[in-house]
């Protein structure tokens, strides 16, 4: 497969100091006035050396010159040598620093895959390739049977999950996946800092997704630049896994506070990838007082990258699909706020509101994620109200009121006809039960009643306190929490309302809840 690219060279001396060229093709340098990179010096041969671009990189190959062609001041003897960002070429005494690479789309077995450039402020000119390794999906599926034979420091039941080929299968939510990939992988290869990064499609950036970092000498390591993407654009841009060594062992040793924040001396830069997209890259370095990695470890690496990337473009899918699934969710909850004129913003102010309250209560993961959903529809029954009384400007009276709470069965009805939403249904139908027992639908008190849904009637019951109405001015917020305190044990359950008691300084700092 091949990746069209852009190499960018910059003169660094000389009267060549400062101009730019840009070729994304074979090109010749030489004091040929024809050519593509034409420099007239008398140091410089006719047709001195050749650019070129395949699908391992950008290549220069000395043309029998007079003087030489040297990269990183060693000259080139024969065959072409393969360049990066921040690499001296030099053609007789005119130098040139490879000052980007740009890659543009795949146009083969993987489509659609955008590298993105690196940002100049985060290129790096300290890393030399040691090794490269490049091998299809299917190669280094294969490559394990080869591997056995090493044993692990730890994390066997790693391997063992590996090579049975279902590492992390139950695991749904994307964040905690890589980080359970990427904390095996830096202990099983001995790494003092890891970092995994994805491509986003949209963005065409790489983003962080996981950070793992290893104890040295007891201490922790730093963190703050946990990987380059310079290294991760070429890595992306060349469809292979790449070893780099740093070039700067002695400016590094000579500096205290780049060795104390856990310098990379060796990196190992590997492509997440399935038959189908590259998906980003596992950042792997070991420190200064570590043995550098080997071309074996570089082997290892590609050989689980291959291995977990299938279960990450999984659990791309499943985000990118829960993520469709809330849109729809929002939208059916902004037709019922487009009936109720009186409530502009409800959903979105209880969501925001219950949500805090779920976490400061410490209640469950797996709850916390049917309040984000369920939340927004809690008052979808409402589509089912007459306009007349869900509308009105004025006071229901008793008769519209009772109508009024079938909003929480038709909504429960309508919610039932989804099998994916089931879960939702309890905040649905039981968000105005009251934990003495007198509210509705069904009357249940206490520990019968629903936990989200508990959780949900404080916060839909703090946002009409604090709201509005045509017949009323809303509460302060203070007085709304004296109210709910008040009725702590008799409406509300005692233990949420005491955590929601910590939430009052949190309601005022809160960004995605509006000023009341």
């Amino acid at each position: 497969m091949f990746i069209s690219s852009k190499l960018i060279l910059r003169g660094i001396n000389s009267n060549w100091s400062g101009k730019v060229w840009e070729i994304s093709s074979k090109s010749t340098v030489g004091r040929g006035k024809s050519l593509e990179i034409s420099i007239d010096d008398n140091s410089v041969s006719r047709h001195h050396a050749e650019f070129e671009t395949n699908e391992k990189g950008w290549s220069v190959l000395d043309l029998g010159s007079t003087n030489g062609t040297f990269v990183n001041q060693v000259k080139l003897i024969s065959g072409k040598q393969f360049i990066t960002i921040k690499d001296i070429v030099q053609v007789g005494e005119i130098a040139f620093v490879v000052e980007s690479i740009l890659f543009g789309p795949a146009t083969d077995s993987i489509p659609n895959t955008f590298i993105p450039e690196a940002p100049k402020e985060l290129m790096t000119q300290d890393f030399e390739v040691q090794s490269l390794h490049s091998a299809s999906f299917e190669d280094s599926l294969k490559s394990f049977s080869e591997l056995g034979a090493r044993a692990p420091k730890v994390g066997e039941n790693f391997f063992a999950l590996l090579q049975a080929g279902h590492y992390l299968s139950h695991v749904e939510k994307q964040d905690v996946l890589l980080l359970k990939i990427l904390a095996d992988t830096v202990a099983v290869l001995d790494a003092q800092r890891g970092a995994i990064a994805l491509l986003v499609p949209d963005t065409n950036k790489l983003e962080l997704k996981a950070i793992d970092t290893s104890i040295v000498s007891g201490k922790q390591i730093n963190s703050r630049v946990p990987y380059s993407q310079s290294l991760a654009v070429q890595c992306l841009g060349q469809g292979e896994s790449i070893l780099y060594k740093n070039s700067n062992e002695k400016e590094i040793l000579d500096s205290k506070s780049s060795f104390a924040e856990g310098a990379m001396a060796s990196v190992m830069c590997i492509l997440l990838r399935t038959p189908r997209r590259r998906l980003g890259i596992l950042h792997l370095d070991r420190g200064f007082l570590q043995a550098p990695f080997t071309k074996q470890d570089l082997k290892l690496a590609d050989a689980i990258a291959a291995q977990v990337s299938s279960g990450i473009e999984c659990a791309l899918l499943l985000e990118k699909q829960r993520n469709l699934f809330l849109n729809t969710v929002t939208i059916l909850a902004q037709a019922v706020e487009l009936r109720d004129v009186y409530t502009g913003g409800h959903t979105n102010r209880v969501t925001a509101i219950a949500l805090l309250l779920a976490k400061e209560a410490r209640i469950s993961e797996e709850d916390i994620e049917k309040i984000r959903i369920g939340t927004p529809l809690h008052d979808i029954g409402k589509i089912g109200i007459d306009d007349a009384i869900l509308r009105k400007p004025s006071k229901l009276t008793p008769e519209e009121a009772e109508v009024m709470k079938l909003h929480t069965t038709k909504g429960a009805d309508i919610i039932s006809l989804v099998p994916d939403l089931k879960d939702i249904v309890p905040i649905v139908r039981s968000h105005h039960e009251r934990w003495d027992g007198k509210g509705y639908p069904d009357g249940l008190k206490g520990e019968k009643i629903p936990l989200v849904a508990r959780v949900v009637a404080i916060a839909d019951s703090l946002d009409a306190m604090v709201s509005d109405r045509p017949y009323r001015k809303g509460m302060s917020m203070d007085a709304a929490f004296q109210e709910i305190r008040r009725v702590k044990g008799l409406q509300f359950d005692s233990r949420l309302v005491d955590s929601f008691m910590q939430l009052r300084k949190a309601l005022d700092l809160y960004p995605e809840i509006p000023e009341y």
